[in-house]
């Protein structure tokens, strides 16, 4: 499949009332793990589980019904609680985060190489470049002083992440008949 056509049917996902059922349960539980299980090292640097929702809504329903949910869920989040002060760059890491998880899972096997590449490919890019920049433009704090410990964490969690993911989508897999959405 062209990523033009991925995109498309992943357009029409918003034609289904379910998507937005889903999108909703989604969001609420996202938003109940970012507030219950979220871990601050530092000033700069969150461990947390609510992502996972965030992958399944990509798995689900793809690169454009994941940059849309991952981008209104970063602003109702900070709408909700503020954590520091809004910035729109945080905003464009959660599109093109939910838009690389859609290219990777939608409509596809899960698989741990699947899994694992897809993690690698948002905590180089989104995660360790882009934050970084985004916390540099913010605070002021110098990319060489912030980089390192964001690569330290980054590569900690992705063999975590990456199980999680995968275990978690292996299930979504099953319950959802091999794939097949909802």
């Amino acid at each position: 499949m062209t990523s033009f056509r991925i995109w498309n049917e992943s357009l029409n996902e918003f034609r289904k009332p379910k998507v937005l059922a889903v999108c909703g349960l989604m969001c609420a539980l996202a938003v109940v793990l970012g507030y219950t299980s979220t871990i601050r090292i530092g000033p700069y640097i969150k461990v947390g589980f609510s992502g996972i929702p965030n992958q399944v809504v990509d798995y689900l329903f793809g690169p454009a019904v994941g940059a849309v949910f991952g981008g209104t869920l970063d602003v109702l989040k900070y709408l909700i609680q503020p954590d520091g002060a809004f910035f729109p760059g945080f905003t464009v890491s959660a599109v093109l985060g939910g838009v690389i998880y859609g290219y990777a899972f939608y409509r596809k096997k899960v698989s741990l190489p699947r899994v694992f590449i897809a993690q690698l490919l948002v905590k180089l890019f989104v995660n360790c470049f882009l934050n970084t920049l985004w916390l540099n433009m913010l605070y002021g704090k110098a990319i060489a002083v912030l980089l390192p410990s964001r690569i330290v964490s980054n590569a900690i969690m992705l063999p975590v992440d990456t199980a999680i993911c995968y275990l978690v989508l292996k299930a979504v897999e099953r319950y959802t008949h091999g794939g097949k959405t909802l």
